[in-house]
């Protein structure tokens, strides 16, 4: 009995640690998304125009990004993984037709991939506050 026990807390703490790099990754990539992200917006705005950010939410019905959540099974213990998934289309093929249209698209795949690191981030954390208190 005692001797499983200590697997189970050797796998959990191998885990635990391998989550806490990934962690310290994904943090350091999501401020180098989120500057890059900053930067495509403000060309957005400025090669289509300060109201441009009105058409974009008036051809948006509804959100095509979505979260789906699985559980990984770690020694016994349920850790939440959240995925990103497309579904549908996004209904902005005309947005920014006129003007900077290239740039509001470029701005809208540099926020897709803040939010796909996003998504991991929330994911890891999740895990690694999950497997700390299994601990």
């Amino acid at each position: 009995g005692h001797n499983l026990l200590k697997k189970k807390s050797d796998a959990l703490t191998v885990r635990f640690r391998a989550l806490l790099g990934k962690i310290i990754e994904t943090k350091e990539a999501m401020g180098v998304q989120m500057k890059s992200s900053s930067f495509s917006l403000v060309e957005a705005k400025y090669a289509a125009g300060e109201d441009v950010k009105y058409s974009i939410t008036q051809n948006v019905d509804k959100a095509t990004l979505r979260l789906k959540m699985r559980a990984d099974n770690v020694a016994g213990v349920q850790l939440p993984i959240f995925e990103h998934f497309v579904e549908g289309s996004d209904g902005l093929e005309l947005t920014g037709l006129s003007k900077g249209g290239q740039q509001v698209n470029s701005c809208r795949q540099s926020f897709l991939k803040a939010v796909e690191v996003l998504v991991q981030l929330a994911s890891l954390q999740t895990s690694f506050i999950t497997l700390d208190e299994a601990i």
